[in-house]
């Protein structure tokens, strides 16, 4: 029997319709959420997800701020601007949209920007509480998963959980996440990744596989037990002449064969990517309560 799919598209939607309302009870209160936007350069991939996250803001309620520099900004503007960001009242949120040109020093940047305005969760000290366990801004994508999971209530509490792929916004972070002590955690997790030796030996005793490695079928029907949860972070392109455009975007995983065991699944696109602009929009909302006092 075949997996039934994780939408992430309606859940994402779920959440959205929810964020909408409370951003419409703060605006009662004269609170209005705002997100500075930073886009350097011309980046068609970057100013894409500029657009989508900016749409995303005026949906929901949210005012956005946007502040598109050219290529050649130099280190002191673009510090500049996040500096005055951080001592913008109206604004909760900051996201410098990433990967910067190169002259530019990312992790200075990162670390300019106010721990209580990083709402995509990257900023060291957000990143320390989160592996204390002590609430803090989570990163976007992770947390994202979480709320896949949980919406699809998928029992988290004693679940082995196999983690393929350890960058520092997915695969660390959502380890971290899972084995904490609490309602969204108390799983037991295994960290595996480009380097592990035999990587079925670990996936096949799963029940939940995270996988965010960045690399196409690497997840395949003979690594993975009857009835396992499978989310797919991967998003890979892979030619394909019967397209227009010449290729097609596929995960990590090897859908068609994999949902065959699963019994739930998420697909690429619309599984884990509408989330991540949307834990982006929670994080602004609640920046904004905490900024109140609330």
């Amino acid at each position: 029997m075949a997996a039934q799919i994780i939408d992430g598209k309606q859940i994402a939607a779920e959440m959205r319709a929810e964020l909408k309302a409370e951003v419409a009870k703060l605006k009662e209160k004269n609170i209005v959420p705002g997100l500075g936007v930073v886009l350097i350069g011309d980046d068609p991939a970057s100013k894409s997800y500029v657009t989508a996250k900016e749409r995303a803001c005026e949906e929901i309620g949210i005012y956005s701020n946007d502040n598109r520099l050219p290529a050649d900004t130099t280190q002191e503007e673009l510090i500049e601007l996040v500096k005055k960001l951080n001592n913008d009242p109206k604004i909760n949120g900051i996201l410098v949209q990433l990967p910067l040109p190169k002259q530019l020093d990312e992790s200075e940047v990162l670390l300019t920007i106010s721990p209580a305005k990083d709402v995509d969760g990257f900023h060291p000290i957000n990143i320390g509480k989160m592996v204390a366990g002590e609430k803090a801004f989570l990163p976007c994508t992770p947390h994202g998963i979480i709320q896949l999971l949980q919406r699809s209530n998928v029992t988290l509490e004693g679940a082995e959980v196999v983690v393929v792929g350890r960058s520092n916004i997915v695969g660390k972070p959502i380890a971290n996440m899972l084995i904490q002590k609490a309602d969204t955690g108390n799983a037991t997790v295994t960290v595996c990744h480009t380097r592990t030796k035999d990587l079925a030996s670990h996936t096949k005793r799963a029940d939940i596989i995270i996988a965010a490695v960045g690399r196409p079928n690497t997840v395949t029907a003979d690594m993975v037990k009857e009835g396992v949860v499978v989310i797919d972070v991967g998003v890979n392109r892979v030619e394909d002449a019967s397209k227009k455009r010449g290729y097609r975007l596929v995960g990590d995983v090897d859908f068609e064969a994999v949902k065959e065991k699963a019994s739930l699944i998420t697909p690429v696109p619309g599984g884990v990517g509408p989330m991540t602009i949307t834990m982006l929009l929670y994080n602004t909302v609640e920046s904004a309560k905490i900024a109140a006092g609330l």
